[in-house]
């Protein structure tokens, strides 16, 4: 396949684009930044927010599926948290649609259900509980996926990723970590279901201590193999272990996060 890849520089974007490269797909890349050393293949430094240039990259060669990593992936304003995941998702829709792409894959975040109280097992029928602005504007984008599977026929995918890295650093870690494996594993498969519509499934690795079912992305072919389990030796418990495992969001549920969503600076 022959795949775009949006915030193809960053952490999660590298091991994705280096992953899918290996597994045989075509990988063009996209960031804010130039390639990093030793990538093959086209790059276009492109800023997502801009429909026009977005749509530009996508015309410039037909293509399977857009894979969308790009966006600040922490709390920021309303308005910047809009900007960097709806706009975002927005414009590659749009350039979906009228280049004829049939998919786009998104990595949202568990901070859309972030404020669901822990109990049991998360499944993806939940509401949306978003814990923060970045929750907020990620709800939004999945509903922009809904949108665009009903009204053009789009397959597309949201990824509500957890704790994305080389090994889980805390206790709740445990039970939400996705590996650098796993995650390609994730986007293969969202990349190959057989017609999926609109899917949502929770990015996570198959550690034992889950928090949320991994069931609706085994039923899309995601089969994890990694478990953070193997790590719990080198996880030291913390003060704030109780209270990160309250919620489903973890630490962005906690007071430090809350703002006004309009802030505007006090007038001399």
């Amino acid at each position: 396949m022959r795949v775009l890849v949006t915030g193809a520089a960053g952490s999660i974007g590298r091991g994705v684009t280096v992953g899918l490269a290996d597994r045989g797909h075509e990988v063009v890349g996209l960031d804010l930044v130039p390639a990093p050393d030793g990538q093959d293949g086209r790059w276009y430094v492109v800023d997502c927010t801009d429909p026009d240039a977005v749509r530009a990259v996508v015309a410039e060669q037909p293509l399977d599926a857009i894979v969308h990593l790009a966006g600040h992936p922490d709390e920021g304003s309303l308005t910047g948290s809009f900007d960097s995941h709806v706009v975002t998702t927005a414009a590659l829709l749009d350039a979906a649609v009228a280049h004829d792409v049939p998919r786009v894959v998104y990595a949202s975040s568990n901070h859309a259900v972030g404020r669901t109280p822990r109990t049991d097992l998360l499944s993806v029928d939940v509401r949306p509980r978003p814990d923060t602005f970045y929750g907020v504007a990620k709800v939004a984008a999945e509903a922009l996926l809904s949108l665009y599977a009903d009204r053009y026929g789009l397959d597309t995918l949201a990824c509500r990723i957890g704790s994305f890295g080389p090994e889980p650093t805390s206790v709740r870690q445990l039970s939400t970590w996705l590996s650098h494996d796993d995650c390609v594993r994730m986007v293969e498969a969202c990349l190959t279901a057989p017609a999926p519509g609109f899917a949502v499934l929770y990015g996570i690795s198959a550690n034992t201590r889950a928090w949320w079912d991994l069931e609706p992305g085994r039923a899309l072919g995601y089969r994890p193999m990694d478990d953070a389990e193997a790590f719990a030796d080198r996880v030291e418990p913390a003060l704030a272990d109780a209270a990160e495992a309250a919620h489903v969001g973890g630490p962005f549920t906690g007071e430090p996060y809350y703002r006004p969503a309009l802030d505007r600076p006090v007038a001399p």
